[in-house]
């Protein structure tokens, strides 16, 4: 069975059919810039532009970047903050709408290296930001935001993100010194075994 998944994200949403036994695309991904400022109606805009184009009749899901609690978004660090309180799923039609990292966690776990791992998983993705999806013993604890921890004064994705690499012209070395300091502060709060 196929589904239709959009991410939604600060530079770019993308979108393609995705084949949920393969855990594969079935067509080549489309993108298009996030419109700026980044609010609801722009971005719905864009959203059914990608099911426009892929001429989908189907069930489609759509992630964010922020934390989504049934369906509404509670948090929008790199989108605009009108965003907060906004139901998502109605605004898209009746997708299912989640967390943007806990998505790809969740994938991760069905498809990728978590899966049939017990015990902690933690997945982390950097783009326009830093994500993050925990996993206990399978189960995903949603929403961590971790991306969003402290790091001298600073959300770590304002040092450690992509978006930190180029905004701030970093070499590749200097931006892993950043990743890995990130790294460090993590794994100092979660003392994996």
């Amino acid at each position: 069975m196929d589904v239709l998944g959009i991410d939604i994200g600060g530079s770019g949403i993308k979108g393609a059919p995705v084949d949920l036994e393969k855990g594969r695309l079935s067509a080549e991904r489309l993108r298009i810039p996030t419109p700026q400022p980044a609010k609801p109606d722009g971005v719905a805009e864009v959203v059914a532009q990608i099911v426009k184009h892929f001429e989908w009749k189907g069930p489609f899901g759509v992630t964010f970047p922020g934390v989504v609690v049934d369906d509404v978004v509670r948090t929008a660090a790199n989108v605009h903050h009108s965003w907060v309180g906004v139901d998502a799923a109605q605004l898209f039609g009746g997708a299912t709408v989640l967390n943007d990292a806990d998505a790809a966690g969740l994938a991760e776990m069905r498809y990728g290296e978590g899966r049939g791992r017990k015990g902690t998983v933690l997945m982390l993705t950097f783009g326009t930001g830093i994500g993050s999806a925990l996993f206990v013993d399978g189960i995903l604890v949603p929403n961590t935001e971790l991306g969003h921890l402290e790091l001298h004064g600073k959300d770590a994705e304002h040092r450690a993100s992509d978006r930190a690499r180029e905004d701030h012209d970093l070499s590749w070395d200097k931006w892993a010194e950043r990743v890995e300091e990130y790294l460090r502060h993590v794994e100092m709060l979660f003392s994996p075994p």
